[in-house]
Order: structure tokens, then C-alpha cells, then sequence
């Protein structure tokens, strides 16, 4: 923007010096004088603003400024080829849209006031002769009030019709800029679910039936009575690793594999409950590391959406927080009605998800744990996003003393 404004610049006043005053400077010493130091002040503040720019810092001051000076430019230009009549007054707007190009609505204001209070300054010293045109050209200016009321009105509106246009214009870009990129991202996140999808598709057969009879020898091991105890615990690492890698398969398919949820009346306290009853038995809690508990109401709640998406979210979720646990704490599971709404809530005591983890935690592959692939929770958010046209959300909130709370928003059945 500095380099054109810089090359702008010395095109117009060029032009002014050339085509408006001939280049004779015997004719038009005064104007011609006037032209030539704008263009080395012009070149000047160019070189400031190179500088400055070159620091990298105070670069929302710096377009301020270069705003401001280059309607200060103008009215130089306006001086010395026509006064308030001059057709000059028309770059004032060419201000406004760059204002609006840098910085939006408030650059866009910033260069019409900056335009307007110049010329109107002018045509105000214009007519309380504080500056009288310059010598060389004074015959054809206008110096009465009178005469110049009509064009200080109408640049005046002028100005602030383009900054306002300039400025509507910006922002729908920006919006149309800002959605443009959110579809890219969808694009490319379901291009690397579908890419997913076939690789998932094609190893889970090869890898399922290997878990399976890795997982059925080591538990008819495992309770061979001549293992040691140490034998018996190896076994069981083996068996709770493969169990771990059958559900890494199971979420890369379920996050493939995108369908429409089949919509249904779900009785949400059960739902819980299944979900409760289903973690007591995991590994962690059923060796007494990390309890799983239902609180809320036991009557029933109904609520819409699909039941098995409905309920494989709760499972990832409870199953993300026993895994994010420490030893001896609790995981609870919460029901609570609302307003023609149900929540289904998951705590934990864990320690927490940082501040810039937030807006992440439901991407892709993205985890903050050293033993995830980041799918879980990634399966979690498309299945919700599939349920938004019924109602349904999730939010996550992390306290500063730690923990985690992932809540699930359903609307209620009509009854």
C-alpha cells in the first residue's frame, strides 16, 4: 500500500505540474513550487512509513496516520488546482477505500472525517480569507461564502456516502472471506475423513480378527493356574491394550462412516444408566481406581434424537474422562432437566484443559493426552453437529481449580 500510494501520488501531482499548469514555471511559479514539495513530503513520509513498517510495530497507528496525511495531501492538491470547485476533491473518497481495504468501518470514518474537517478548513479559510488562492491562478477561484456553501455540502455528503459504501462493502467481504475459508475447512476435514474412511474400512477386517484371537488366547492364559502373578499381570496388559486397540478401530470407523441420525423418543435417565452401568465394568473402575456415578433423576426423561448416536457419545465421553482421571477420583454422570431441554453432563477430577486446548479439544486427531489419537471426542462433536437441526449442543467447561465437564443439550419429546 505504500509502495502505490507512493507511485500514486507521483503520477497525479506529475500530471498536475504537466497537463493543469503546463510546466511553466514563469506562468505558475507559486503552484508549480506548492506541487513540488507535496511530492518530496509525500516521499518523505513514504520513506517514515517504510521504516516503520520494516519494525513490524504500531502498524494500526501507522495506517491511522498515513490516512489522516494523505487527506492533508489532497487538500494541497485541491489548493492549487481549483480550490473548493477543483474535480481534485474527488480522491478524498480514494482514502475512505483504502481506510476500509486496512482497517474497516473505523478506518473508512477515520479517512472521511479526516477529508471532510480538511476541506471544509479550506473552504472555510477561503472565505474568512485567512488564505488566499495562489497568485499565479487566483482570477477563477472561489472565495465567497455564498458560492462555496453548495460545494462544501455536496463533497461533504460525497465523502461520507463513499466511506459508508466503502466500509458495508469491507465488512460483507470479510464475512464472505471468513465463511469462504470455514467451507475450505469442511471441505478439507471431510477430505481427510473420507481418506480415513477407506483406510479404516480396509484394516479393520485385518485387524479385528488378530485382536480377536489375541484376546480370547491371552484371557484362556491368563487363567492357566500355573501363571505367577506376574505372568497374570502381563497377560492383562495384553488383554486391556488389545481392547484399546479394537475401540481405536471402532471410533476410526464410527467417525467415517457419517449417517443421518434416525430419530426416535430416548429415555435419557436409562440411557445414562446403561452408559454407568457399561464403565463400572472397564478395567479402571472395576479394579476400584476410578468410580463411575449416576446423579440425577430416576424417573424417566425423554428427549429426541438417535438413540445409539446418543448413546456412543455419552460412552466417549465417560470413557475420556475415566481415561483422563487420576487414581481415586470420581467420574460423574448428571442428568438434569431444563426448560422444554435435558442435559446429560460428564465430570471428571482431572486436571483440566488448558485455555488454547479449548478450541480444539473436538478436532481430529487432536489430543492432549500422550497415549490418544484424538478421535473420540472428534466422533462426539459430528454426531452433536448432526443433531443441531433437532436442538441438540455441546459445550465443555474446564474450572481453574482443574477438572472437566463436557455437557450434552437435548430437547425434550413433545409429550
Amino acid at each position: 500500500m505504500t509502495g502505490l500510494r507512493l507511485a500514486f501520488f507521483t503520477l497525479l501531482l506529475a500530471a498536475t505540474a504537466v497537463f493543469y499548469l503546463g510546466g511553466e514555471l514563469s506562468r505558475y511559479p507559486v503552484s508549480l513550487r506548492i506541487v513540488f514539495i507535496t511530492i518530496g513530503v509525500a516521499y518523505g513520509l513514504g520513506g517514515v512509513y517504510a521504516a516503520v513498517l520494516r519494525t513490524g510495530r504500531h502498524l494500526l497507528p501507522l495506517a491511522y496516520t498515513q490516512l489522516v496525511l494523505d487527506q492533508v495531501t489532497w487538500t494541497a492538491i485541491v489548493y492549487v488546482t481549483g480550490g473548493a470547485t477543483s474535480g481534485a476533491t474527488s480522491f478524498y473518497a480514494f482514502s475512505c477505500l483504502a481506510g476500509a481495504s486496512l482497517i474497516g468501518l473505523r478506518g473508512s470514518l477515520t479517512a472521511a472525517v479526516a477529508g471532510a474537517a480538511s476541506f471544509l478548513l479550506l473552504c472555510v479559510s477561503f472565505g474568512s480569507h485567512w488564505v488566499q488562492p495562489p497568485p499565479d491562478q487566483s482570477g477563477f477561484y472561489v472565495t465567497a461564502w455564498a458560492e462555496l456553501i453548495y460545494p462544501l455540502l455536496v463533497n461533504g455528503i460525497g465523502i461520507l456516502v463513499v466511506a459508508l459504501l466503502a466500509a458495508y462493502l469491507s465488512e460483507r467481504l470479510r464475512l464472505a472471506g471468513g465463511a469462504l475459508e470455514e467451507a475450505n475447512a469442511r471441505a478439507q476435514e471431510a477430505e481427510r475423513l473420507a481418506v480415513l474412511g477407506r483406510i479404516a474400512a480396509g484394516l479393520a477386517h485385518e485387524i479385528r480378527n488378530p485382536l480377536g484371537s489375541i484376546r480370547g488366547s491371552i484371557e484362556m492364559l491368563g487363567e492357566s493356574p500355573v501363571l505367577s502373578v506376574e505372568d497374570k499381570e502381563l497377560c492383562a496388559i495384553i488383554r486391556r491394550e488389545a481392547i484399546r486397540l479394537n475401540d481405536l478401530v471402532t471410533d476410526m470407523l464410527d467417525l467415517s462412516r457419517s449417517r443421518p441420525p434416525n430419530v426416535e423418543d430416548i429415555d435419557v435417565v436409562a440411557l445414562a444408566g446403561e452408559v454407568v452401568a457399561l464403565a463400572a465394568r472397564s478395567e479402571r473402575s472395576a479394579s476400584g481406581d476410578v468410580h463411575v456415578v449416576y446423579e440425577g433423576p430416576k424417573e424417566t426423561e425423554v428427549a429426541r434424537g438417535d438413540g445409539a448416536q446418543i448413546r456412543q457419545v455419552m460412552w466417549n465421553l465417560v470413557r475420556n474422562a475415566v481415561q483422563a482421571s487420576p487414581a481415586g477420583t470420581t467420574v460423574t454422570v448428571c442428568v438434569t432437566p431444563k426448560a422444554g431441554k435435558v442435559v446429560l453432563s460428564v465430570d471428571d477430577e482431572g486436571p483440566g484443559i488448558p485455555e488454547e486446548a479449548r478450541t480444539r479439544i473436538f478436532d481430529a486427531f487432536y489430543t492432549t493426552r500422550t497415549h490418544g489419537v484424538g478421535i473420540g471426542l472428534a466422533l462426539v462433536k459430528r454426531i452433536i453437529d448432526e443433531h443441531a437441526p433437532l436442538g441438540a449442543s455441546i459445550e465443555v467447561v474446564s474450572p481453574e481449580r482443574g477438572g472437566a465437564s463436557f455437557r450434552v443439550t437435548l430437547m425434550v419429546a413433545d409429550r
